[in-house]
């Protein structure tokens, strides 16, 4: 009987004897330790500090930064160790910092034909937008007159470029006045100061009109005229002697 209590004493004396020494154990393991803070989505400066209140030291991984369209710049991407596991303090904590997220320049594109155009922006890592064409009198027919966001824009990768493409003019539009009865000389003064083109002129032979009075007019009075277009007349001719010399048909007796 005496054996027995004397077996029991000595179990409990054990268990008594391994509980302090586990917590004696775990106490001097754990002495000096703790968990790693969260700094992810923190600026460095912020991070740096967190860390630090814990006994941590930061370092930074400058070439494992990388593109975040979530993180903004500088702030932390990720950390070595993660937060909340248990470290000793003054070790180390390595975090990687966002370079923001990624931004391509546009390319200047003013002056390239479409096709030109499409294949630099391409490489640019760049679409073609919209294109709209405009009329321009300064820039080639198809030729990119302006761009939308223009050269040097910062924009994210794939974004589109609306092209805007020159379509030729087609000049100012006027309308043909009435040069019936007027004097040729002056007529042909007017339209080749004004940027017009005097083709056939024929002279006809009319009795009871000055010489050089105009009889007839191609375009007709009111007909819509643009600069470049050919103007046809018949001027009455001399009575008699030679005809003018630029005379574009033989005269020949005729009414109105």
């Amino acid at each position: 009987m005496r054996g027995l209590k004397a077996l029991v004493y000595l179990g409990v004396l054990g268990v008594l004897f391994g509980s302090i020494s586990y917590a004696a154990f775990s106490q001097f393991v754990r002495r000096g330790v703790t968990p790693a803070p969260e700094v992810v989505g923190l600026d460095r400066e912020d991070a740096r500090a967190r860390l630090g209140d814990q006994g941590l030291i930061l370092v930074w991984a400058e070439d494992e930064a990388r593109f975040d369209d979530q993180i903004p710049l500088d702030h932390v991407m990720t950390q070595r160790p993660r937060g909340g596991t248990l470290v000793k303090r003054g070790s180390v904590v390595t975090a990687v910092a966002s370079r923001g997220p990624q931004r391509l320049t546009v390319p200047s594109v003013e002056g390239d034909a479409l096709q030109a155009a499409q294949v630099t922006l391409a490489a640019a890592g760049l679409a073609v937008g919209r294109t709209v064409s405009v009329f321009s009198e300064q820039v080639r027919n198809g030729l990119v007159v302006a761009q939308e966001p223009p050269a040097g824009e910062p924009v994210a990768p794939g974004s589109a470029v609306d092209l805007f493409l020159s379509l030729a003019g087609t000049g100012r539009t006027f309308l043909m006045p009435d040069v019936v009865t007027r004097d040729y000389d002056a007529v042909r003064r007017f339209f080749l100061q004004n940027g017009f083109r005097l083709g056939r002129v024929g002279y006809v032979r009319y009795e009871g009109l000055t010489a050089g009075t105009v009889l007839r007019q191609f375009p007709v009075a009111g007909h819509p005229l643009r600069q470049g277009d050919v103007i046809s007349l018949a001027v009455a001719a001399p009575a008699a002697g030679e005809l003018p010399a630029d005379s574009r048909e033989e005269a020949r007796d005729s009414s109105l």
